[in-house]
């Protein structure tokens, strides 16, 4: 655990890659192979279950620090963030520990299941036999959420300079549903494993934005244009007569997604398709809005599979009768999965409108153009056909590993903007935590006995410079109206313009609206609050 503890010191202590990249090299080359798989698992989003809820974490913090809650909560939106600020107050010692990072994680998964006496003893005994980035590492293993800005792709590449393994070789072998409870760093890492092949997806191609004016690209004719669906990323898998759905989050998702399993006797074996998982209510498109009814569902109903039915928009083919034709051209690869497409369905139509009806699976229609300017005017259809903009893909390019920049490009739309009033704000997190950083924001509407008011509907934390956000910070402290615990609800008085990407009905929301990735475009300085935008403007952008 102290090694943990100081390799993870040093990465929260740096922006540098190389400097990251070497302090994990370091760590994998000297940890035991337990701890090794332990760490990979941490900085791969595998972590055990939570043990503790973080009220009861605060309480029993407060209660070793002897300082009343109410102290412990102002220092927390002060710190902001929990394991840092228990690391803080609970009292100093100069101890440390012998049990290793595996030991830990094995008992808070003991944990879960203890009484909370239990919970605090186990808890109390540790905070105090811990020295302080020992104490806050644990804290951050107790609640779950363990961010240090270490990107899954910058582990993969210490562990190949340690291992001697190709990077790409161990992107293959992290994806998929092993359990660092359970495997080896033997099995997990250094064997190759024929069996984990059944269920495993490849690594995702992602693309960059595109940066610049669309011409300098060269010839338009060496890219083919699709348009980018707003759902789900996934790759679905069918071997062994068994079909499994990945989502780019490496996430198996197979059992939330019943539709596919139509595919197993159209679809041969050795067959990977990637695409997108699409809401597909009244036989078309919908929007992520209507998607997220159905993610995060333990079990989905018969009542809101037939009411949000999904499709799968089919991209790309990445495994073709059992073999990976991933270096193989875009368009050859693309040839391949329409020929799959109409050989599955017995049929010669590429109108995919005229057979959706039968299974689950769309293609993605290709587009190629003469002329930058036939393409951008397709661009501007993209929120009609209820897309986020376009995908440019060299016709040549084979499908990479991650984020490559060159082959793949997105552009997307230019987002819709309202332009509303601040109404309430909160402290940030991180080095913003002491400045009030986070907002809501509110348009008028017309009540019924013709008066108006201001209607939350969006809230936003990014957008203004630094300089910005300490102005609006000194605003807020001296127009603050009521305190509700860390939130205070401010005078009516500035307006922003909010820029998001999408926007859908929703009655969950005061304004009967849902924005989707809100967050300040600027500040507008110029406008009175009366010059902000109405709810009806807002919903009059619901195409």
């Amino acid at each position: 655990m102290r090694k943990f503890a100081q390799l993870i010191k040093t990465l929260d202590s740096t922006n540098k890659t190389n400097i990251k990249v070497a302090a994990l090299t370091e760590y994998f080359n000297m940890a035991d192979d337990h701890d090794k798989v332990w760490t990979i698992a941490i900085l791969s989003h595998r972590r055990p279950p939570r043990p503790v809820n973080t009220t009861l974490l605060r309480q029993w913090a407060s209660e070793l620090a002897n300082i009343p809650l109410w102290l412990f909560e102002e220092s927390y939106h002060i710190v902001g963030d929990l394991a840092e600020t228990i690391a803080l107050v609970v009292p100093s010692t100069s101890s440390s520990t012998d049990k290793s990072l595996t030991q830990f994680l094995e008992e808070m998964i003991i944990l879960k299941k203890k009484s909370d006496q239990d919970k605090k003893s186990y808890l109390y005994q540790n905070w105090k036999a811990l020295d302080y980035y020992e104490r806050f590492v644990f804290t951050k293993l107790i609640t779950g959420g363990f961010r240090i800005g270490v990107s899954q792709k910058l582990m993969t590449r210490a562990l190949a300079k340690s291992t001697q393994i190709d990077e790409d070789i161990l992107a293959y072998k992290l994806m998929g549903n092993w359990d660092p409870s359970t495997i080896s760093f033997q099995k997990l890492i250094l064997e190759e494993n024929e069996s984990d092949f059944l269920s495993k997806p490849y690594p995702f191609y992602l693309a960059y934005a595109l940066e610049g004016e669309v011409e300098n690209l060269g010839d338009v004719s060496k890219w083919s244009v699709e348009h980018k669906w707003d759902g789900i990323r996934c790759q679905v898998i069918l071997r062994n007569n068994e079909i499994f759905v990945w989502s780019r989050g490496e996430e198996l998702v197979t059992d939330k997604y019943p539709e596919f399993e139509s595919l197993i006797d159209v679809i041969p074996n050795g067959t990977v398709i990637d695409g997108e998982i699409l809401p597909f209510p009244k036989g078309e498109i919908g929007t992520f809005n209507d998607l997220q009814k159905r993610i995060g569902r333990k079990t989905v109903s018969r009542t809101l599979l037939k009411k949000i039915p999904v499709v799968l928009k089919a991209y790309d083919l990445l495994e073709w009768k059992g073999k990976d034709i991933r270096e193989k051209p875009f368009m050859e690869r693309r040839r391949l999965l329409e020929q799959l497409y109409h050989k599955s369905f017995n049929t010669t139509n590429p109108d995919m409108a005229n057979i959706s009806d039968r299974l689950p699976l769309y293609i993605s229609e290709t587009m190629h153009f003469d002329t930058w300017e036939a393409l951008t005017e397709e661009r501007e259809l993209s929120r009609e056909k209820h897309s986020e903009g376009l995908m440019l893909k060299r016709k040549d390019s084979p499908y990479l590993v991650g984020r490559k920049k060159g082959d793949w490009w997105k552009w997307k739309v230019d987002p819709l903007t309202i332009d509303a009033v601040l109404t309430y704000a909160m402290r940030g997190h991180g080095r913003r935590s002491n400045l009030f950083t986070d907002y809501t924001f509110a348009l008028w509407n017309e009540s019924e006995d013709g008066e108006k008011e201001l209607v939350t509907f969006a809230k936003a934390y990014s957008g203004l410079t630094d300089a910005e956000f300490r102005k609006v910070d000194n605003w807020i402290k001296k127009n603050t109206l009521e305190r509700f615990g860390p939130v205070r609800s401010v005078t009516p008085h500035h307006v922003f313009e909010i820029a998001f990407e999408g926007i859908a009905p929703s009655k969950r929301h005061k304004s009967g609206v849902a924005t989707r990735f809100p967050r300040i475009l600027r500040w507008r300085q110029d406008k009175s609050i009366h010059e902000a935008n109405t709810l009806d403007d807002l919903k009059a952008l619901i195409i």
